[in-house]
């Protein structure tokens, strides 16, 4: 099975949101549908924060995996985070995270993006293991913290 890639757009929306709400499932990750809605629609619409790929055929995807944009001075500017990166259970253990990484980390790249951030579950050792493949490392001097108002 092949991992394509496609830039989600506005009319992915109706494919999109149900991906999105098994892996929340997956995480246990409570937010309901209107915030889930409003939360995606600008990354569809072109916001200049992030973009969404859907993984597989675009009319019936398996997956997606989500890219915010920061900026960090001492990575020497822009950076990115996955925020979500999902594959339908009943197709994970065929290559697709692999491949979907080792097509866009270098898209990422030439596009001046200087690192790629992520959080993984220490439980989730295949994730893990398909992470530090592709060279994520743990930077065992910084713990990610989070401020939500």
């Amino acid at each position: 099975m092949t991992a394509r890639l496609h830039l989600a757009g506005e009319d992915d929306l109706v494919r999109l949101l149900p991906l999105i709400e098994a892996y929340h499932a997956f995480e246990g990750i409570q937010q309901d549908d209107e915030t889930r809605r409003t939360a995606v629609l600008p990354m569809l619409q072109g916001s200049p924060h992030g973009a969404i790929w859907l993984i597989g055929l675009r009319r019936a995807p398996v997956g997606y995996i989500a890219i915010s944009f920061g900026w960090s001075i001492e990575l020497g500017g822009m950076d990115s985070f996955i925020d979500e990166f999902f594959i339908r259970e009943n197709v994970r253990g065929r290559g697709m995270g692999t491949e979907v990484l080792t097509t866009l980390l270098p898209q990422l790249a030439q596009a001046g993006v200087k690192a790629v951030h992520l959080e993984v579950s220490p439980e989730n050792a295949n994730a893990r293991k398909i992470y530090a493949a592709r060279g994520f490392k743990v930077r065992d001097q910084f713990h990610l913290m989070t401020w939500q108002p």
